[in-house]
């Protein structure tokens, strides 16, 4: 990797060069290190990488890095294509370089010149590189001139799906709906708020779409922080399918609600909008930090409790929301990375905390008292079949069937068993950026007593 005071230099001799090495950087990061990308791209993130970027420079990478992973396969795919013999094996970081140039040439508005001049430039600065400046320089010009029968040839199941999730989602959901959801996938998400107030005043405050499960959806793209009513902590940024879940426990002000794993803070928030008291707890104290700072916007209050949730110890609760860690693949067109550092290994560990969760949720909840259990996962074993288990195993427990009224008539969103079930190919919308949900499961139990 080029260092940070050598990208310096580049910067004042070579202008959009520096923008073009983070990026190549940061994919490397995400792919071959299991990274998240917004890690990646957080305060916290590894200085060589952003050091000397103005926050345009920043938010250029984050754009190049954002639809690289969200159309790797095919880029992937063309690049194997056209290079017969594949990639130099002692070329080092050659792909990133390659990728991060046609993502560029096929998806964003960057002249192929530029993008493939940059690439070439970019080639040239490591010597293990540099004696493949010529053929980095066809293989690009070639890419721009096959960009459409590339792109027509594009299949997001079968190029930006990796294939133990293609498998997967066939398995589950069929084949047509498994094409449905990874087509969704590949297009830019929407932006929804929750609001504490009317919102059919905000909607027409920020020109902004009503969905009928009740969270907004921006037409705009201007920054949130410059909307009306942010600064006054009126609402905040929640997808409109993670929206849902808290709503389903129907807390009454007084009500005592534990949220598990609560950071970043979005369900807790309507939790004590709702006038509950809230124990809001995860184990990671600089996850909490995030939620308490939303909170302050907010003008909301919570009791905020760093703890590992299976020996937490604590009176009983009147209702609780377990919001367990998943596989994520619901979030996939919101989080790309996702895709592509999750390994089929993962459910195992995932599931067994998910279950361990559950009955201690069951162990805290007073009788009588309501559990709902969500992730933003749409493998059937971090949802249908954690619940299934649950009853098995637990008399004590009993599914509270969601009523199709609680989700704006939406039917399609709830299966037989009356649980939340989400994809990111539901709720369509004549235009394509307004369209779809995360993909989120949700269950409504009650103890009995």
């Amino acid at each position: 990797m080029v260092s940070a005071e050598a990208q310096r230099l580049i910067a004042e001799q070579q202008p959009g060069l520096p923008v073009r090495l983070a990026a190549a950087a940061i994919l490397c990061d995400i792919v071959a290190k299991a990274h998240s990308l917004d890690e990646c791209f957080s305060a916290g993130a590894i200085p060589a990488r952003l050091g000397g970027l103005d926050a345009r420079d920043v938010s250029l990478a984050r754009s190049i890095v954002t639809v690289a992973l969200r159309r790797l396969g095919t880029i992937r795919a063309a690049l194997a294509e056209l290079m017969e013999k594949g990639l130099p094996r002692q070329a080092a970081h050659l792909e990133w370089t390659l990728i991060v140039a046609a993502a560029q040439i096929l998806f964003l508005d960057v002249p192929d010149h530029a993008a493939v001049d940059l690439a070439v430039r970019m080639t040239r600065l490591e010597s293990k590189n540099a004696p493949y400046a010529a053929l980095v320089n066809g293989v690009l010009r070639n890419l721009a001139r096959e960009r459409e029968k590339i792109l027509a040839q594009s299949d997001p199941l079968d190029h930006d799906t990796p294939p133990w999730l293609a498998a997967r989602w066939r398995k589950t959901y069929g084949e047509d709906l498994a094409r449905a959801i990874a087509a969704a996938n590949r297009e830019e998400p929407t932006l929804d708020l929750t609001v504490k107030s009317d919102p059919l005043v905000w909607a027409e405050r920020l020109g902004a779409v009503l969905l009928p499960t009740g969270s907004l959806r921006l037409r705009s793209h201007q920054p949130v922080t410059e909307l009306a009513g942010f600064a006054d902590g009126e609402w905040w940024v929640q997808d409109a399918a993670a929206a849902l879940p808290a709503r389903f426990l129907e807390v009454a002000p007084g009500t005592r609600v534990a949220d598990f794993c609560a950071a970043p803070g979005g369900k807790a928030a309507q939790l004590a909008a709702a006038g509950a008291e809230v124990v809001a707890i995860d184990r990671s104290a600089e996850r909490l930090k995030r939620l308490a700072a939303n909170f302050e916007r907010l003008r909301l209050h919570a009791d905020v409790v760093v703890a590992d949730i299976v020996n937490l110890k604590a009176p009983p609760f009147d209702a609780i929301l377990v919001d367990a860690p998943c596989l994520a693949t619901g979030t996939i067109r919101r989080h790309p990375d996702i895709a592509w550092i999750k390994k089929p290994s993962d459910i195992a560990a995932l599931t067994l905390a998910q279950s361990r969760m559950l009955d201690k949720a069951v162990e805290l909840v007073k009788p009588g008292g309501r559990i709902v259990y969500c992730t933003c996962s749409i493998e059937p074993e971090e949802g249908e079949m954690q619940i299934s288990a649950l009853l098995r195993r637990n008399p004590d427990v009993m599914r509270l069937p969601i009523d199709p009224a609680e989700v704006g008539h939406v039917t399609e969103i709830l299966n037989e068993n009356g649980e939340l079930r989400t994809l990111s190919s539901h709720l369509p919308a004549a235009e394509t950026r307004l369209a779809g949900l995360d993909g989120f499961f949700a269950a409504r139990l009650i103890r009995r007593g």
